[in-house]
């Protein structure tokens, strides 16, 4: 089987790609390891910037979707000390511009903005090797393979599409995140709630920090952010729910009884997630005929531009190839071009940040972060 354009992974990052082709009359193939669309929880919050997350939606021409979409009030945000003393606390008045929508439904809009059959469920990639002339094979778990003029890595972190043009792994942070669920929160956990308030809450300190949303249905999302390293969660045994969620609310011993009810009363087990990046300005020389965007490209620290920059990544890299469709290698040089060093910078920050959260007055260098507006 034969594709012009092939996208490996059908998160946010592909599927704005291959929206944005189809806007300019470009048929594409995505190709995705999970089953169907509701194989599992799309993840939480997201907000979508106007200066990358938003511009790639514009270009997708979902602006007004997406506007549907927005859940009023969660740019709200308020830091707090692990005593649950309120440092800062400012209300989202409606002229942010980063709204917030969950992710899933997001990803939703996307998935109904493409002509049907273009997203191939249950195919994971397991291997990619070059054809000559810019072509290349994509082989599936499942043995069957492709064959395209044009391959996109969309597939995140542990891409399989990556090895055609970098050596370069991601590696450990030294730290990871534990996320748990509190449903019904105003009624069932209220103190959490309170703490919580109407967006975002974060409580820095500088090896623990408790970081939550509030989302749809009155539900709080928590992540539990722990330096240590991955030696140190492999002593816990997650499949005991119970028996990891003391083990990690005993690192929070003294916090505040409303942060620690974030741990304490989730209503899931808790879910692990380490940490890790590639190198700040990972970047390669061109190969003919593929490409990376996302996480597949310049996986980094979290800092809230994750998704926004594969969008972007994407919108930019359709219309590189809608300005120049008989010329894929201008195309692909072009958006390259523009892409490393919009990474890089974005890495760079996301850093910076991380730095900010480690040093004893993490929560109020926070504060002064957010009083400047940044």
């Amino acid at each position: 089987m034969t594709n012009d354009v092939t996208i490996i992974g059908a998160g946010l990052g592909g599927l704005t790609l291959a929206r944005v082709l189809h806007v300019h009359g470009i048929p594409a193939t995505v190709y995705e390891a999970e089953p169907s669309p509701t194989a599992r929880s799309q993840g939480g919050m997201l907000d979508i910037h106007d200066y990358n997350g938003q511009l790639a939606l514009e270009a997708a021409q979902l602006m007004e979707e997406f506007r549907g979409l927005i859940l009023e009030g969660r740019q709200a945000m308020r830091v707090l000390d692990p005593d649950g003393t309120v440092l800062f606390d400012k209300a989202d008045d409606g002229t942010g511009g980063r709204p917030e929508v969950q992710r899933g439904e997001l990803r939703q809009i996307l998935l109904d903005s493409l002509p049907a059959g273009t997203v191939q469920w249950g195919h994971k990639a397991s291997g990619t090797r070059p054809l000559g002339d810019g072509r290349h094979e994509v082989t599936f778990a499942d043995g069957g393979t492709v064959v395209t003029s044009l391959l996109v890595g969309a597939d995140g972190a542990w891409s399989r599409v990556r090895p055609l043009l970098s050596t370069a792994t991601p590696e450990y942070l030294g730290k990871s995140v534990v996320e748990t669920y509190l449903f019904h929160a105003g009624t069932h956990h209220p103190a959490a709630a309170e703490a919580v308030g109407g967006g975002s809450m974060i409580a820095p300190t500088p090896r623990r920090e408790i970081f939550a949303h509030r989302e749809k249905d009155d539900t709080l999302h928590a992540y539990i952010g722990l330096s240590a390293p991955q030696e140190w969660f492999a002593a816990i045994d997650f499949a005991d729910a119970a028996a990891a969620t003391a083990r990690i609310a005993q690192e929070f011993n003294g916090w505040a009884p409303q942060l620690t009810a974030l741990i304490t009363d989730s209503d899931t087990a808790p879910v692990l997630r380490p940490l890790y990046a590639l190198p700040t300005g990972h970047r390669w020389d061109r190969v003919p005929g593929v490409t990376l965007l996302g996480d597949a490209a310049h996986l980094s620290a979290p800092n809230g531009e994750g998704a926004n920059l594969a969008m972007l990544d994407a919108a930019e890299l359709g219309k590189a190839l809608a300005t120049h469709p008989d010329d894929i290698e201008t195309a692909l040089t072009a958006y390259e071009q523009d892409m490393f060093p919009r990474s890089a910078a974005a890495a760079a920050e996301g850093t910076q940040l991380n730095e900010l959260l480690v040093g004893d007055d993490a929560p109020r260098r926070l504060v002064t972060m957010f009083e400047q507006g940044r």
